[in-house]
């Protein structure tokens, strides 16, 4: 890669917290100036899945594809610690301090602001969010923080398969909603949009490349290419759902502040819940950030489409898990910058005698 790319690169991403806020606001204006964009673009549309957004998630999500290779993918399993850091931290304790957190904040501290029935609310909005941990995102977190990306695939593969099981019996304990209801079909469209398409475009395009051209010209040459792809799919995305939400968002600015600071909290919390647990295991800092990012950011996707289908799309609820995406990027790329200022905490490129190496970073 040549200087001109690399500066290229350290710029774009130097400074991205100033391109997301720029995003998010152009995205709310759009929403509050140009509605008919985001109407027309509500139309594409399934399982309360934004079409146009999956597809540029896909493309957020494909350049760490590129980088799975199955042999590492078997390794996994000869080193299984941070998948136990990611399924306790996800299951046993993200939902329960979710819980606790929003309610200090809803119905304490707030409570001379918010009246009971809106801390209600908006605390079971929180807690959909709480115990819907990230599929999506988490590949931008981790990439951003040169996760291991075959690490990062099982991670999520595995966290999928708990929530299937899990979601509806935490939420119905943390709330009493007898009444809740996985939406199979948002579930299930998002782990193939979200993971079995792009991880099978990525499998298939390194077979392909590497057959024709060989590996060096796929780690030196093809995988550069993709360097700027995962940050400008992101940074649409985000334009996107924040002209779907704007209008929202700018209707209610003093809830929505108040719902951000528990959310935010408590993401934070769960990053170093997750993050220190790897620590004391002396974990590879590529497998140490993705545990913690997976936890620390929500499949708000599937939180907004619960929320939607019990209260309805103009409910507290669903604002709730509303301003979970909006704290959501800002938050998150805070915690990555946590996460590359701290690599020096863990061992520099490899797990128990070499089991699992670093690729292509």
């Amino acid at each position: 890669m040549t200087k001109d790319k690399n500066s290229g690169i350290r710029f774009f991403e130097r400074y991205l917290t100033l391109w997301v806020a720029l995003c998010m606001g152009i995205g709310i204006l759009i929403g509050k100036y140009l509605p008919e964009i985001p109407n027309f673009l509500a139309r594409f549309e399934y399982a309360e899945v934004s079409i146009p957004i999956a597809v540029l998630i896909w493309l957020m999500i494909y350049p760490m594809m590129l980088k799975v290779d199955f042999q590492s993918v078997k390794n996994v399993g000869k080193n299984p610690k941070g998948l136990y850091i990611t399924w306790v931290t996800n299951w046993l304790i993200k939902p329960f301090s979710m819980y606790l957190i929003a309610y200090f904040f809803l119905y304490i501290l707030f409570k001379d602001i918010i009246s009971p029935e809106l801390a209600e609310s908006y605390l079971i909005g929180a807690v959909l969010l709480g115990a819907a941990p990230c599929t999506a995102m988490v590949f931008v977190w981790s990439h951003l923080t040169k996760g291991n990306p075959a690490y990062t695939v099982v991670q999520v593969a595995t966290n999928n398969i708990i929530l299937m099981f899990a979601f509806t019996p935490i939420v119905a304990l943390l709330l009493g909603l007898s009444g809740v209801t996985v939406p199979w079909d948002t579930l299930i469209i998002s782990v193939i949009l979200f993971v079995v398409i792009p991880l099978s475009g990525g499998i298939f395009t390194r077979q392909r490349v590497i057959k024709n051209r060989g590996e060096a010209y796929f780690k030196n040459q093809f995988i550069p290419k993709f360097n700027n792809v995962t940050i400008g799919g992101l940074l649409l995305t985000l334009i996107i759902i924040f002209s779907f939400q704007g209008e929202v968002i700018l209707q209610n600015p003093l809830h929505v502040a108040l719902i951000a600071i528990p959310l935010t909290i408590q993401t934070f919390f769960i990053f170093f819940v997750a993050y220190f647990a790897a620590k004391l295991l002396k974990l590879n800092h590529n497998v140490a950030a993705p545990a913690g990012m997976i936890g620390a950011s929500n499949f708000f996707e599937l939180a907004v489409a619960v929320a939607i289908t019990l209260f309805g799309p103009t409910s507290p609820v669903a604002l709730a898990t509303i301003v979970g995406v909006l704290v959501e990027v800002p938050v998150m790329l805070t915690l990555v910058k946590i996460a590359n200022r701290t690599t020096a905490w863990f061992p520099a490129d490899r797990i128990n005698g070499g089991v699992m190496h670093e690729q292509y970073h």
